[in-house]
């Protein structure tokens, strides 16, 4: 069976940025074992499969190579950033029918893409040492004041503070240890930061979510929406400039992205969470499966 699929990388820097994602059109006679092997085929951290919906514009399937998932920002801005370029779509304001809800997507200028996601919901705090050990680290290298959690503004991850780029560079993950406490929080992965930067951004970070079959990930719109959250939770974000958030990702991959967010906050809620980018070099290719 041949299948035509669009690619492309999102939330890119450069044209050697961002992070691959596949796009297929017209999925609705797809099965879900068939997107899985597709997305195996492929082997981006996420395939997205675009299909019609009676709830809302388009319903949007997330395949990792091994397993579905209920939401995936970059997958979401290739999907809208492929229908923009080709001329499917104008500027203006849709809605994604998602396993994680409907959810809006509004397309500006230049096919910039910026995506809602669900207000947060913070979870359980993690045993700190157990995380630094999962990251081969000593834990006086994880933050003095911010903790690691699982929070979640669609899919639950676990933000993991650390204290420099350079110690967040030098991190060589035990994969199954993540794999394990992955499980353990009923979360995707670890979405490890540090608050310095090397252009101006808000945080730089790094993602693994072996349990999906994802060792790193160079640009992660899911996890980027929980991190601002939580960074305005414990005041590192004020008020007047969460609607302006900047995200480094991918340089430790050599994959520069940058992640914007967006937040809008009511006497100190957040009620509204805003993922956004761009994507570079679409393509288009036949695949077999």
């Amino acid at each position: 069976m041949k299948i035509n699929v669009y690619t492309l990388n999102s939330f890119a820097k450069t044209k050697a940025g961002g992070n691959p994602a596949g796009v297929v059109f017209n999925a609705d006679s797809l099965s879900a074992d068939k997107m899985k092997k597709i997305a195996a085929v492929l082997g981006f951290s996420e395939t997205a499969f675009v299909m019609k919906s009676n709830a809302a514009d388009f319903k949007i399937r997330f395949f990792t190579p091994n397993e579905e998932v209920d939401l995936c920002g970059h997958a979401t801005i290739a999907a809208f950033y492929a229908m923009a370029s080709l001329k499917l779509l104008k500027q203006g304001k849709y809605t994604q029918e998602t396993k994680a809800g409907i959810l809006g997507v509004e397309i500006y200028d230049d096919n910039f893409i910026m995506m809602n996601q669900s207000p947060p919901i913070f979870y359980e705090i993690a045993d700190k040492n157990e995380i630094a050990d999962s990251l081969n680290i000593p834990s006086y290298q994880l933050s003095d004041n911010l903790f690691p959690q699982v929070v979640s503004t669609g899919i639950k991850d676990i933000i993991v503070p650390v204290k420099s780029i350079k110690i967040l560079d030098s991190i060589k993950p035990d994969m199954q240890k993540i794999k394990n406490i992955s499980q353990k929080y009923d979360a995707v992965g670890y979405h490890v930061f540090s608050l310095e930067s090397l252009h101006s951004a808000n945080a730089y970070c790094r993602n693994f979510a072996p349990l999906y079959g994802i060792p790193e990930e160079s640009a992660t719109g899911t996890s980027s929406g929980a991190l601002a959250c939580y960074l305005y939770r414990y005041g590192i974000i004020k008020e007047n400039h969460a609607s302006d958030i900047l995200f480094e990702q991918g340089y430790s991959m050599k994959r520069p992205s940058e992640i914007r967010v967006s937040l809008t906050v009511n006497e100190s809620d957040i009620i509204q969470v805003k993922v956004g980018g761009t994507a570079m070099s679409l393509t288009s290719k036949e695949i077999e499966i």
